[in-house]
């Protein structure tokens, strides 16, 4: 039997109520057995400044010390002005930094797109990618996940109400949970 991986998820919408919040949670809810995701906050990170690498915020050590420890990242995202909004490129400064001391180094990475919109946050979705490439990541390229309409996809309690969505979202983290397999040192470090 293969061990659990924990996984990160990184959302980023800050908004509490957010349609990637809730996305985020009901991948969680069709998770397989082989993932534990865990979503990793970001709103709580001072905007990176490289003067205070020298003493870097409390904050700044629990988050990178938490990705270190995981064996991978699922990123769940809106499309602001095409491209990922600020919280989320933050956070990926904070990780990538000291310069050659980047916590997403090989770490398994997939990405998710969620918008109201028909296009699905597409602009974002490859924005991100083009970081994720440059950090060192390995990213499940099938299936994409381009989730337009998102506004109609979740019933009161925050779960998808169509089979056929719940379906597509469970194939997306299940292929992610075979990617993860491919990369046994992520997290290892």
């Amino acid at each position: 039997m293969m061990a659990t991986k924990h996984i990160a998820v990184i959302v980023g919408s800050l908004r509490k109520d957010s349609l990637n919040r809730k996305m985020a949670k009901a991948l969680a809810a069709l998770q397989p057995p082989s993932l534990q995701l865990e979503i990793v906050e970001i709103g709580q990170l001072q905007m990176y400044n490289q003067d205070l690498d020298e003493t870097p915020p409390r904050e700044w050590i629990d988050f990178r010390n938490k990705i270190l420890s995981c064996e991978g990242v699922i990123f769940v995202t809106p499309e602001y002005n095409r491209s990922v909004p600020a919280a989320l490129k933050n956070a990926i400064d904070v990780g990538s930094r000291p310069y050659g001391k980047s916590v997403w180094n090989g770490k398994p990475a997939a990405v998710m797109s969620v918008s109201p919109g028909a296009i699905g946050g597409f602009g974002a979705n490859h924005h991100l990618r083009q970081s994720l490439v440059f950090l060192n990541m390995p990213i499940l390229q099938q299936p994409e996940a381009y989730i337009g309409g998102a506004d109609k996809l979740f019933d009161a309690s925050g779960a998808i109400n169509n089979d056929r969505s719940r379906e597509f979202l469970k194939g997306f983290v299940t292929s992610y949970a075979t990617w993860v397999e491919r990369f046994p040192e992520a997290g290892q470090r």
